[in-house]
């Protein structure tokens, strides 16, 4: 029985454990710093939990001696130096962290410790890179690719219309990181919240999607003339963003306030949760939309994956964490199971590649109720 552990026991973290320990070909453990969290476990008996502070690097690497593989669900400023420590372990690993790092830089190294790292294995992150890798390997030459996404309240409150599932300062980090992009087979730089545009989408109606920094590894992996990635939320919310940012609110430079230096990054969240968090009568969306254009048997195509996932209130989890814990879990199965022989830092696209694979995610995701809707039109100039 392979014996795996799950870093992080928030919304996402306690969705992927609860969904490996249905696997009865594994015994799954859950290690966070905070006991109400693990707590919320439930009396799971498939499910063993330990209190562990994650973010000190000798508690887990002593923490994951006694493990054959890892999950991560960490906030992104402790993803790169977990990704360092499992590798260092000499374990698997299948993570969903937004680390502001470049977690491609730790390849090398794991490929030299002879371990397969999945990183961005979430949603966007994720399954957009999953499926602008297939695009790669089944069509012959990639001209454009874009991807929208967001995660949303059904019920839009002011002022920021918006609830979060992860770390608040992870979704500050999107609003304040330049985002890059590629233009004319250029990396360039925008400043995040920049080229707000109104989009229609299905089922949703009209929000506005900016750049945030999204693309990430692709525009490393992939070769095509175009890649962007913007981030969709209901109208307005860009503009009430960049105010705070500009104003110095998401700041890190520590100020003095009488006897005390704070950050302003660390009030801000701080106040930010408080309206952002999710409420147990809050419901959610995710939204993706997934366009790539190229040429494919001679003729240009363009290709879209649209989501549309909602609130489950069968199981009472929310869109995001189903939309993002569900290709975690997927891949570590991967992992458990041998099917993924590649050693080294993998990004979701290099597994797209695969068409074995990527089926398995797509067949994993609808099994669990999470489906894509694919259509491909001819464009009018030929290939």
């Amino acid at each position: 029985m392979k014996q795996v552990v799950v870093l992080g026991c928030g919304l996402v973290g306690r969705l992927i454990a609860k969904d490996l320990a249905s696997d009865a070909s594994l015994s799954v453990t859950v290690a966070d710093r905070d006991e109400r969290a693990l707590k919320s476990l439930g009396s799971d008996e498939k499910l063993r939990t330990i209190v562990s502070d994650l973010s000190d690097v000798s508690a887990l690497a002593k923490l994951l001696s006694g493990f054959g593989l890892a999950v991560g669900s960490l906030p992104g400023f402790l993803g790169l130096q977990t990704l360092r420590t499992v590798i260092e372990t000499g374990i698997d690993y299948a993570d969903i962290s937004f680390m502001p790092e470049d977690p491609l830089d730790l390849h090398e190294l794991a490929v030299k410790r002879g371990v397969t790292a999945i990183v961005d294995c979430g949603v966007a992150p994720g399954m957009s890179n999953l499926i602008a890798g297939h695009a790669a390997a089944t069509m012959e030459r990639l001209d454009r690719i874009l991807i929208v996404v967001g995660g949303l309240p059904t019920v839009r409150q002011w002022p920021f219309e918006y609830k979060a599932v992860f770390s608040p300062i992870d979704v500050i980090e999107e609003y304040t990181r330049p985002a890059r992009y590629v233009e004319y087979g250029r990396t360039v730089e925008q400043p995040a919240l920049s080229d707000v545009e109104l989009i229609d989408l299905p089922g949703v109606g009209t929000l506005e999607a900016f750049n945030t920094d999204g693309l990430r590894s692709l525009a490393r992996t992939l070769t095509a003339p175009h890649m962007k990635e913007k981030t969709l939320r209901y109208p307005g919310h860009a503009e009430r963003m960049r105010m705070l940012r500009d104003a110095g609110f998401f700041g890190y430079d520590p100020i003095q306030l009488k006897d005390a230096e704070i950050r302003p990054i660390d009030l801000t969240a701080r106040l930010l949760f408080q309206m952002w968090k999710m409420q147990p009568s809050d419901r959610d969306l995710t939204v993706m939309r997934v366009v790539v254009e190229g040429a494919e048997r001679g003729r240009r195509v363009r290709h879209t994956w649209d989501l549309l996932e909602r609130f489950d209130e069968a199981s009472g989890a929310s869109a995001m964490s189903r939309t993002t814990g569900f290709p975690c879990a997927i891949a570590a199965r991967m992992l458990a199971r041998g099917d993924i022989a590649e050693k080294g830092v993998l990004p979701p696209e290099i597994l797209g590649k695969h068409e074995a694979l990527f089926q398995g995610f797509m067949g994993g995701l609808a099994q669990r109720g999470v489906r894509f809707t694919q259509t491909v039109e001819e464009l009018a100039d030929r290939a």
